[in-house]
């Protein structure tokens, strides 16, 4: 059972922001435009989508990562199942879901088809989709899966330490296929070098908007 917590954000120009943690849920520049360049791009994607792809995310937020990458799977053409799990410590409602996607119009078939749909689980012909709530220091370990691609979309390592300290970082690391890959907007060097004794091979690319950096690597 999830525990919604509907007062842990606030509104800005239409753009949900954590009280909590003082930062916004996506770019206030354009959400979906910084999936594209971050996650998707970083990671390699549609190029490596194959059947059974997994791809896991510290970080759901508003869901729009999810949505982001359906659409993209759907537009490769690729035929057979994308696996999508997520961690996340405070999951919003799914009607804060649903307003934050109407920013959108690029997806607004895929927000329409999945809005009655939010849960935990989320089981669709060509995608499985878990929520896994908790906190990801707690939760990740015990994951019993490895990812093809990492998504690393929490709040800022200034404001979220907690879950981008090296131990979570080995733990992605340990739940990467070889050869798998992550991105994330963050360019701390903390990061880095956590992801990098880890075992990936990491880079410092061009960032997002008003981002500077960002951060991808492959697991060697």
């Amino acid at each position: 059972m999830i525990i919604h917590q509907p007062g842990i954000i606030k509104w800005r120009n239409g753009v949900p922001i954590s009280i909590q943690y003082a930062d916004p849920y996506y770019s206030v520049d354009n959400g979906l435009a910084e999936l594209q360049h971050v996650f998707l791009s970083g990671n390699e994607l549609p190029k490596k989508f194959c059947d059974g792809f997994h791809i896991a995310e510290l970080g759901f937020g508003t869901g729009l990562n999810l949505l982001g990458a359906l659409a993209a799977w759907r537009q490769s053409g690729i035929k057979g199942k994308l696996y999508f799990t997520t961690f996340e410590a405070f999951p919003l409602t799914p009607s804060q879901m649903v307003q934050a996607h109407s920013a959108f119009p690029e997806i607004k078939s895929l927000a329409t088809e999945l809005a009655s749909l939010w849960s935990t689980y989320i089981e669709l012909p060509d995608l499985q989709f878990k929520l896994i709530v908790g906190d990801a220091r707690k939760t990740l370990p015990s994951w019993q899966y490895k990812a093809d691609a990492w998504f690393l979309d929490g709040f800022s390592p200034a404001k979220n330490p907690e879950l981008w300290g090296a131990a979570i970082m080995k733990e992605v690391a340990s739940h990467t296929k070889t050869g798998g890959s992550f991105a994330t907007y963050t360019a701390a060097g903390s990061v880095r070098r956590s992801l990098q004794d880890g075992g990936f091979k990491i880079d410092r690319i061009p960032g997002f908007g008003r981002k500077r950096h960002m951060t991808k690597g492959i697991k060697l």
